[in-house]
């Protein structure tokens, strides 16, 4: 069995084949299969981490403060400098501290295609050594590069140059984690190949994670606690484009 890194390299030289009507298909049966429990799953964490950040946000800013007037001028839009750079530096940590449990969705959507059983242990399954490291690594790198260019094009006055340069940026790594977590490539290793993969058939991929994005924003519509149950279409899309593309699993060691 070839090695994910000779799938990649052979992808660099000679690109892939990619059904697009197959993908959107697979995605879907696969979705069918963990919306409820992939949905309750998101919805209690949500719930969890409100609680968290609302006693947080209390007692940062005080009960007798908590008004709109004044969390509006802790909005980044308000910031600058020091605190803007401190706002920047919780939402990165926060993004990173919860990248594993996201990740988790994919494990259930691999679950889900081999028709294992999953349970709620699998959303955690990617606290564990030595995902940890590497996830939270690629996370950490990818919102990094793109707030520093954000803030860059902000402060200059090209704030929509920033917001579509980190757009793109988040468009050519969607594979980063399923390359981690299925690939066993290391957290640059797999920021690389995410680029290689997506710039081989850019306009075919944006059409499917379009595809995806207004397949989860469905929830909206009607009751919005819908959402928590159509988000995990998004990672099942993930998941099935991966899947397609790659084809197989690595058993050798992470390469970093």
């Amino acid at each position: 069995m070839k090695s994910v890194a000779n799938r990649i390299e052979e992808i660099k030289s000679n690109g892939y084949q990619l059904n697009f009507d197959a993908v959107i298909n697979s995605a879907f049966e696969n979705y069918k299969k963990i919306a409820l429990y992939a949905g309750l799953m998101l919805f209690v964490f949500m719930v969890f981490f409100g609680l968290i950040a609302s006693t947080a946000l209390i007692s940062f800013v005080g009960i007798d403060n908590l008004n709109p007037e004044n969390i509006k001028q802790y909005s980044p839009e308000n910031l600058t400098g020091i605190p803007l750079l401190i706002y920047m530096a919780i939402n990165i940590f926060v993004s990173v501290l919860i990248a594993p449990f996201l990740s988790g969705f994919y494990k259930m959507a691999d679950c889900a295609k081999k028709d294992i059983e999953f349970h709620v242990s699998t959303m955690f399954e990617y606290y564990k050594s030595p995902y940890l490291m590497e996830i939270c690594l690629a996370t950490f790198v990818l919102l990094l590069f793109n707030s520093g260019l954000s803030m860059l094009f902000e402060t200059n006055g090209y704030a929509i140059i920033g917001a579509i340069i980190g757009a793109l940026i988040s468009f050519f790594s969607f594979l980063t984690v399923p390359l981690i977590v299925f690939g066993k490539l290391g957290a640059i290793a797999a920021i690389k190949s995410s680029f290689i993969i997506i710039y081989k058939k850019p306009l075919t991929l944006l059409a499917l994670v379009i595809i995806a994005i207004i397949g989860a924003l469905v929830g909206f519509i009607g009751c919005c606690i819908g959402i928590f149950f159509t988000i995990p279409f998004l990672y099942s899309m993930y998941y099935t484009v991966y899947n397609e593309i790659i084809g197989y699993e690595s058993d050798s060691e992470l390469v970093l």
